[in-house]
């Protein structure tokens, strides 16, 4: 099936000159390339079941597990509220930060596979390290490890699915990255909710299954088909041309291979990347790509669901086998949400998602505060019905950001940068990412404690901004070959003024 690609209104592109069609080739670089995602997402569902443990609080955390006894079966704000409890997650997410500037070198230099093999093997050293820890200090080293880890695979799998993906399905090819992740998540929440009744090392097994997904990953790495981008970009001109004529499955690609040409020369005369960022005429790209989208998508409140998910109901009164099990419905709904994002996003496009679904998140954040203001008082029992209406809630609000936030917030950031500048664009991507990640992990568990109900009113105020942020500021990017991105901002009402 031949497909095109979309000519901008100006003239003077070649994508209407692309041809492809999906090979069993292609299909099988995307599906390998993809499985860094489950890094990812193993370890957001994984951390927040450990931590609600009994087994897992008695031996590294005992005032944690001696507070929780004497509220097991009241709702408190407070009962999981320890900074050191909480840098066990952050952690990772701030190594991640540091170790993308690395990433960014070795994605630029070595390829997008060399950064993909080099996450994987840290992530599986992390992984038998905190299987293995005996105190808090080989906890925390374990969990550095596994965030470089996670600061490679961020960086180099979206640019990977991105530069592999034909235009017309780049939306849904690129979403494989958030559909692994969530796969991860879901996959660790039921190793959770089943090695919580192997005591006292059930905890232990849950963490070091994390070195699974990582050794995919590493023969994935090996076996897999370096981008033609990348392969350009490196001077390797004729293996560039070999891999683009598989992955599109036939050998008219002239236009194409003749646009990565011409973009890798571009990018060649750019010796200073991160600093060519910060120009004025790549202002639309520092703006949305790399810093406010990322930072937007830690700021819906979500990834302090996914952390903390059985914590959370834990502490709205849930029994710990209970917890464990709802936070599996929202991993399961979230699985679901990024299925209909990829079957749609090429069809309706980024803003129409995250507009629609920002009008849900909002909804959603508001009613819980309410019903935690009415109803949730410290050291009383949760009612069983405002209970099940709190886990019903959390899945619709989780079902809006699956198809939106979730995977957009990788899916646009990789879409918007040219070569000259995408490893250093991805760089700050996964850096304000992680920041942000990071930030939220180490206070979500305190604000509660603090805010109360309050703190997802804070939620409810941020989706409304980052709401009217991707209303005014973000052009229509679905269809549009990734070469020719830049022609949106010379028509765009208020980007234009940077561009021309």
């Amino acid at each position: 099936m031949a497909g095109g690609g979309i000519v901008d209104s100006n003239g003077g592109a070649r994508a209407h000159l692309y041809e492809y069609t999906i090979t069993p080739y292609f299909i099988f670089a995307c599906i390998v390339g993809s499985l860094g995602g489950s890094l990812f997402g193993y370890d957001l569902g994984v951390s927040g079941g450990v931590t609600s443990m009994d087994d897992f609080l008695y031996e590294f955390f005992p005032r944690v597990y001696r507070r929780k006894q004497l509220h097991l079966k009241e709702t408190d704000y407070c009962k999981y509220d320890n900074q050191i409890l909480t840098l066990f997650t952050s952690s990772l997410y701030l190594a991640a930060l540091v170790s993308t500037f690395g990433a960014s070198h070795v994605t630029r230099n070595r390829g997008r596979r060399a950064s993909i093999i080099c996450g994987s093997i840290s992530f599986f050293s992390g992984a038998i390290m905190n299987a293995a820890a005996q105190n808090i200090a080989m906890l925390i080293i374990g969990r550095i490890l596994l965030g470089f880890g996670i600061g490679f695979g961020n960086q180099a799998v979206p640019l990977y699915l991105s530069e592999m993906a034909p235009a017309k399905i780049r939306g849904a090819i690129n979403q494989l990255f958030q559909l692994t992740t969530c796969l991860g998540i879901f996959v660790a929440n039921f190793v959770n909710y089943g090695v919580e009744r192997i005591h006292p090392w059930g905890w232990r097994l849950s963490l070091g299954l994390a070195a699974v997904p990582a050794l995919f990953m590493f023969v994935g790495g090996i076996i897999l088909p370096e981008t033609p981008n990348s392969l350009v970009e490196q001077g390797r001109y004729d293996e560039a041309r070999n891999v683009l004529e598989k992955v599109r499955g036939t050998p008219k690609v002239d236009a194409e291979f003749q646009d990565l040409i011409d973009a890798s020369n571009a990018a060649k005369a750019i010796k200073h990347p991160f600093r060519n960022l910060l120009k004025r005429k790549n202002r639309p790209q520092l703006v949305l790509g790399a810093i406010g989208i990322p930072a937007f998508q830690q700021l819906t409140g979500m990834n302090s669901i996914l952390f903390y998910a059985p914590v959370f109901f834990q502490s709205l009164g849930f029994g710990s086998g209970v917890s464990l099990y709802s936070s599996a419905i929202t991993s399961a709904t979230l699985v679901v949400a990024t299925l209909i994002s990829m079957a749609f996003v090429d069809k309706f496009g980024r803003r129409a998602f995250f507009l629609e679904a920002g009008c849900e998140l909002f909804l959603c954040s508001v009613a819980i505060a309410i019903t935690l203001a009415l109803k949730f008082g410290e050291g009383e029992k949760l009612p069983k019905g405002i209970g099940i209406f709190l886990v019903v809630v959390i899945c619709i609000f989780v079902l809006a950001y699956g198809r939106s936030w979730g995977p957009l917030g990788w899916l646009v950031p990789s879409e918007l940068f040219p070569l000259e500048t995408r490893s250093a664009g991805q760089s700050i991507v996964v850096c304000v990412n992680m920041l942000f990640t990071a930030l939220i992990a180490q206070c979500f568990l305190a604000a509660l404690c603090h805010l109360k109900y309050g703190i997802f009113l804070l939620f409810a105020g941020l989706i409304f901004i980052m709401t009217c942020f991707i209303f005014f500021l973000l052009p229509e990017t679905k269809q549009v070959p990734i070469e020719e991105i830049h022609l949106l901002w010379q028509n765009h009402r208020f980007w234009k003024r940077f561009t021309t």
